[in-house]
């Protein structure tokens, strides 16, 4: 989405309301340039003026209208002390999402160096898949609540998930080598900082980008749960490409969505919600898409 700056649409509005022979007639001039330096000094140019005083009834609905469309672009014309405030609030999403993955690396790397805790875990099913679940209940819950909780309950529950994640993410230590682990864990971080920078800096609106992700995200799970009974490698090499392509966008989508959000909130406790909620979603952006570079990349023991 391309915005204009106000000056640029209340000049295309003036163009495009009166005919250019009845420009030339006020005076306001034969190019743009020539209108916008009027603009600049209507008192010093009583063409521009006269022109105001007889199109003052037509101008002031404009105007209004002008500043609703203005307004309503104000994440993208903050004035300086939002643009500190924004990046604020994004360096408490990024800590946020640091401390998660440093909560389940350090679970997952001291369950893999515990015999007795793998046994527990992996052996038995029933434990693997309830935690499992418990997982998906708790994330569950957190995205739907999350900004109507207290500020300490949703940070409590997010790194409470990214620990029963560490219990089940240990068992990658078992199927791939640490030094593809390692190695698989620096890519894939370049390749989400440099998402999330496109997705805080482009113009571009990521909505329909963000629709068309989530229904190619439904399609991947969908086929991997085929997938599961047919056991193909083919298929599950063109699902693992398929999912670092889509989470390679959700990376740049979720980082555009957060951004906006800092920009409709206020006050200390709606921006440490604001921080989880875009915490929690990058931390899944970051740990799916570490899983599908995994398959793609890692060495099996």
């Amino acid at each position: 989405m391309r915005i204009c700056h106000p000056q640029k649409i209340f000049f295309c509005w003036c163009l495009a309301d009166s005919p250019p022979n009845i420009n030339k007639k006020r005076g306001l001039g034969r190019s743009p340039s020539d209108f916008a330096s009027a603009l600049r000094s209507p008192a010093t140019n009583p063409t521009v003026s006269a022109y105001n005083m007889q199109a003052r009834g037509r101008v002031v609905a404009p105007i209004r209208h002008i500043r609703e469309v203005v307004m309503s672009y104000s994440p993208y014309l903050s004035s300086p002390t939002d643009v500190l405030r924004q990046q604020s609030v994004l360096t408490r999403v990024y800590a946020w999402m640091t401390a998660g993955l440093l909560t389940t690396g350090a679970i997952a790397l001291f369950v893999s160096s515990s015999a007795a805790l793998t046994r527990a875990i992996v052996g038995n099913p029933l434990i693997f898949f309830g935690l499992m679940i418990a997982e998906v209940a708790l994330v569950w819950v957190l995205s739907a609540n999350l900004m109507r909780m207290a500020p300490a309950m949703a940070t409590g529950m997010f790194l409470g998930y990214a620990a029963l994640n560490g219990l089940t993410l240990s068992v990658i230590f078992l199927a791939y080598t640490r030094a593809s682990i390692a190695s698989t864990f620096f890519i894939t971080a370049g390749t989400f900082a440099t998402m999330s920078l496109v997705g805080y800096t482009t113009k571009r609106d990521l909505s329909k980008l963000g629709s068309l992700l989530f229904m190619a995200l439904i399609g991947l799970i969908i086929a991997s749960v085929v997938n599961m009974f047919m056991v193909s490698s083919a298929l599950a090499w063109l699902i693992s490409c398929a999912g670092v392509l889509i989470f390679v966008g959700l990376t740049a989508y979720d980082t555009q969505k957060i951004k906006r959000m800092i920009a409709q909130v206020s006050g200390e406790d709606a921006e440490h919600r604001v921080a989880i909620y875009g915490a929690l979603n990058l931390y899944l952006d970051f740990i799916n898409l570490f899983l599908y570079m995994l398959r793609i990349l890692g060495r099996r023991r």
